[in-house]
């Protein structure tokens, strides 16, 4: 393989590469190729995240590292569970920078693994995927979720002014799943509801009353026309 116009020293730096140019054997041929393609290898430790990635021709290579509010480990073994939300913060960006992320972490039980889902570029699939489960508590959670990412977007519009239309970009995807699963969330507690006002209804209804002391007072009135012909067979 051709690596002269590789970043080899940067390649070597982070272990991407080993000394005699060869890729690490914790890469498959898959990831090397897609790699050197322009996609991105991903490096996670604890509550630390370092992104790699090959730009100009593959003669440079960008460098991200991210820090999130919770371990891998952490995400990995709670998501069997229930879905998991995280912050993610880009520390390669200054302070003058949006440098904010959030994600979901959600258990697929078909192919048992956990799939990372970001909250604007994959908004409409995730909103879908959490929907589909039926589950209040988890619908519940996904609103609190989106609407601290509303507050957070709202204040960022104030302090980062010049990049006000991004922000709000991103803003109104989040208002618009939030619009959608509260719509959702406004059926589900109407549906349940309406079950326990049926039940209600059902133990409640007078007409069933009516019924029952009826047929106590029927059966009432047989035995009482039962008990002299006892009493009369005994003589």
């Amino acid at each position: 393989m051709n690596n002269i116009t590789l970043p080899t020293d940067e390649l070597k730096k982070y272990g991407i590469i080993n000394e005699d140019n060869s890729f690490s054997k914790k890469l498959n041929i898959e990831d090397v190729q897609k790699f050197l393609q322009g996609y991105t290898i991903v490096a996670d430790h604890d509550k630390n995240r370092a992104t790699f990635q090959l730009t100009d021709n593959n003669t440079k290579l960008k460098v991200i590292f991210l820090e999130r509010d919770k371990s891998i480990s952490d995400i990995l073994e709670n998501s069997k569970n229930n879905i998991q939300y995280t912050d993610v913060k880009n520390v390669s960006k200054s302070e003058n920078e949006l440098s904010f992320e959030k994600k979901a972490f959600i258990f697929d039980k078909e192919t048992e693994k956990v799939v990372e889902f970001d909250f604007i570029k994959n908004a409409r699939e995730l909103t879908a995927i959490i929907a589909d489960k039926k589950n209040t508590e988890e619908l519940n959670r996904y609103i609190a979720e989106l609407l601290k990412l509303k507050s957070f977007l709202q204040d960022k519009i104030v302090q980062f002014p010049e990049m006000a239309k991004e922000i709000t970009n991103d803003l109104n995807i989040v208002s618009k799943e939030f619009n959608t699963v509260a719509g959702i969330s406004e059926k589900q507690n109407h549906s349940q509801k309406q079950e326990k006002s049926d039940l209600q209804l059902n133990v409640n209804d007078p007409d069933v009353y009516q019924d029952a002391n009826r047929m106590r007072d029927e059966e009432s009135q047989e035995q009482d026309e039962e008990i002299p012909k006892s009493r009369g067979f005994r003589r």
